[in-house]
């Protein structure tokens, strides 16, 4: 029986707004039923205006990306190619303890034992936590590929990695590709009004065209505007400025040198209020400073980030993005559901943003067609989940600031036991005598797992009393074989992994 020709059953979905957040939803929930078929449930529509520009900055991702990009059909190497891709294999964060040349690694790749034994209680030099257990960031510091030449695209043998892309193109990399192979239709066309029955229901979008557009389920990609949740629906924000005190980012793309190495990782420079992100893609450098308003000027950050890029003439042209740091307490309310910045944004720290798309267009994707009954339920599971990520998200990313060592009245607040959450506080007094285990994090909707918690807790020096357990860690055997192996590995990784900047232009030319 052919499905095909009946449309008026489909349920519709309308994404209002693209950039990443719009095309990486439509995408993803297009492959998954298959929309180009023409035999599933749901007809789906994105309209974005041609005039209104996207934010575009996120161009680190999560290892999750992988997966996102095969299953939607995308071939890797194409992507390297559209979008000036590289590989992404952790992040190093630079003078983020006391300022003085300090800094740690958080790989992608698991400890090596991870799950079978505790290393942490058998590292001598608790910082060195990384290199003792983890190969990658020696590959890192050596700018080497994830995996060699002979190794197939999307795979890599050991070597956990994602990619960082220059966000426009990615943007127009998957409009095309679900334009074409995936059955979604375009509109370019600007919202000029909003039908809503309720502050729970959205009955229609008007656009500038004429067109009146009913939906089943309306996507609010419309960025920071959030024009459907927020402006329509009147949602409100969760604000994490307490928490997360960067409320501000200039972003430069910075020219490659004439002998330039391809950085296979994000650099996170602590500044005097902020930090800066260095992000490698093969074309260019992303260069941005993440900074506070309340202690210091637009002029001094702009200042402190031409001086970290050498840029003594101003020749390069600086983005200022300024961002409410928090979340919407409800993110998917009545038939409408915000992806992307329209949902909520925190700083930039460990590339969230896109995993949160990705998260919530898998969503999407699971749970349509819904029977209108069983939209609220779906809605309300949804909400609580999101909830629960957003503060892990904020946790973490907390994490990140509170052992620091630096005089700066920035840093001197973020050390504030106030500006502490209680479920991050409660974490650490467990914490302080045995570290984090992966019983800690069995949610099946972690975003990060104990791993993230322990690079960044003992690359910062945290070092917990284990002698209150001491009976416990009695695997010093298995424990010197780990780190043995640990050492081997590297050996064998250093001698053949390619690297990252010759593998990137082989390959792609093979």
């Amino acid at each position: 029986m052919n499905h095909s020709s009946n449309t008026s059953q489909k349920q519709r979905i309308v994404i209002v707004g693209g950039g990443t957040a719009g095309w990486l939803t439509a995408a993803i929930v297009a492959a998954k039923h298959k929309v180009a078929m023409g035999e599933c449930g749901l007809d789906i529509t994105l309209v974005e205006s041609s005039d209104i520009p996207t934010v575009g900055v996120g161009e680190g991702t999560w290892p999750t990306m992988r997966n996102t990009l095969k299953d939607i059909g995308l071939s890797e190497k194409e992507v390297f190619r559209r979008c000036s891709a590289a590989f992404k294999q952790g992040g190093k964060f630079v003078n983020w303890v006391n300022g003085d040349g300090d800094f740690y690694y958080h790989p992608f790749t698991v400890p090596l034992g991870y799950g079978r034994v505790e290393m942490a209680p058998y590292v001598g030099d608790i910082a060195n936590f990384a290199n003792a257990t983890n190969f990658q960031q020696h590959v890192c510091e050596r700018n080497m590929a994830p995996r060699t030449l002979n190794e197939q695209e999307y795979s890599s043998a050991q070597s956990n990695y994602a990619y960082h892309l220059d966000a426009g193109a990615f943007a127009d990399m998957l409009r095309d590709f679900s334009k074409t192979e995936l059955g979604v239709k375009h509109i370019v066309a600007t919202v000029e009004d909003v039908a809503a029955t309720s502050n729970e229901h959205i009955e229609s979008v008007t656009l500038n065209n004429g067109m009146v557009l009913k939906a089943d389920l309306f996507v609010d990609c419309s960025g920071f505007r959030s024009l459907l949740l927020g402006e329509t629906l009147g949602e409100s924000v969760v604000s994490t400025d307490g928490v997360l005190f960067n409320n501000s980012a200039l972003a430069l793309h910075v020219p490659h040198e004439e002998d330039f190495e391809i950085k296979p990782y994000t650099q996170a420079t602590a500044q005097e209020a902020g930090w800066i992100w260095d992000i490698g893609l093969s074309s260019r450098r992303g260069v941005g400073h993440v900074y506070s308003t309340e202690f210091t000027t637009d002029e001094r950050a702009e200042e402190v980030l031409r001086q970290y890029v050498g840029d003594k003439h101003g020749d390069l042209k600086a983005r200022t993005i300024r961002f409410n740091s928090g979340y919407k307490k409800r993110i998917w309310k009545g038939n409408c559901i915000a992806v992307g910045l329209s949902a909520g944004f925190v700083e930039p720290l460990e590339a969230t943003a896109l995993m949160l798309i990705e998260i919530s267009a898998r969503y999407i994707a699971e749970q349509m067609p819904l029977p209108e009954s069983a939209m609220p339920i779906v809605s309300q599971r949804f909400n609580k989940q999101m909830n629960y990520r957003w503060q892990r998200i904020i946790d973490f990313l907390k994490l990140h600031y509170i052992f620091n060592q630096r005089s700066e009245p920035y840093w001197v607040a973020n050390r504030d036991p106030s500006t502490i959450p209680d479920s991050l506080k409660e974490d650490l007094e467990i914490w302080k005598y045995r570290g984090p285990q992966i019983a800690d994090f069995s949610a099946a909707i972690e975003l990060f797992p104990a791993a993230s918690y322990q690079y960044v807790l003992y690359g910062m020096g945290f070092s917990p009393d284990f002698s209150l357990q001491s009976h416990f860690y009695n695997e010093r055997d298995l424990a010197d074989k780990v780190i043995q192996q640990n050492q081997l590995i590297t050996q064998q990784k250093l001698s053949s992994l390619p690297n990252h900047r010759d593998y990137i232009e082989q390959w792609l030319a093979s």
